[in-house]
């Protein structure tokens, strides 16, 4: 089963609580722990059909989307009706019940990867990166043990069409815009798993997302 231990949340950052926009600790707390409680029962029914867990069944990319659904689903039930998922494939992830507040548009990346999305929207951005880990949701030698989604890093702010760099190669899947890594370092940090964290980071060195 993944951990979640409260100690990773950064408390002296969880200023978003305003008329308009809803982002507190318990939110954020109950968007990951909905997202592990979901993936753990579908590798548990998966490993009792003695089919692989589901990080082995399907490619990362794919991964990285259903995990953002799950934290989607788990943090508009958290927000106890502020928010709801918006329709699939359409921006912003989560919809306000009140439509004169900002809406929040959520993405999620593998260990160091920057998010990214199709197009560069202005507006307010929840990320979430991960990493495969064991089923303790501890980083190991032991390669086959690293099927587990644990999260290490949550982000959030407010970006503009600048922050995002895009590309459109011939030959790509098609336009993306990846957040530029200046401004997501700058992103006010919300949470830090500092047992998986890929980066090196010491309370005299810090890893450069740190804020």
């Amino acid at each position: 089963m993944r951990r979640f231990e409260d100690k990773y949340l950064i408390h002296h950052n969880f200023k978003f609580d305003l008329p308009n926009l809803k982002i507190t600790e318990e939110i954020i707390r109950g968007s990951i722990v909905h997202c592990y409680d979901t993936l753990d029962m579908i590798d548990q029914n998966l490993i009792s059909r003695g089919v692989p867990k589901m990080s082995q069944l399907v490619e990362l990319a794919n991964l990285s989307s259903i995990i953002g659904n799950l934290l989607g689903a788990g943090f508009a039930e958290a927000s106890n009706g502020f928010y709801f998922r918006n329709k699939p494939h359409t921006y912003p992830d989560l919809v306000p019940t009140n439509p004169d507040n900002p809406g929040i548009e959520i993405k999620t990346a593998l260990v160091k990867n920057s998010p990214k999305g199709h197009q560069p929207k202005p507006g307010y951005y929840l990320t979430y990166r991960y990493c495969l880990t064991d089923e303790n949701g501890l980083r190991t030698d032991v390669i086959d043990s690293l099927t587990t989604v644990t999260i290490w890093e949550v982000k959030f702010g407010y970006l503009n069409s600048e922050d995002f760099s895009c590309s459109n190669t011939e030959g790509d899947s098609g336009k993306t815009a990846v957040i530029r890594t200046s401004a997501f370092n700058a992103m006010p940090l919300l949470y830090l798993d500092t047992a998986i964290i890929p980066y090196r980071h010491t309370p005299t060195n810090p890893y450069k997302g740190f804020n």
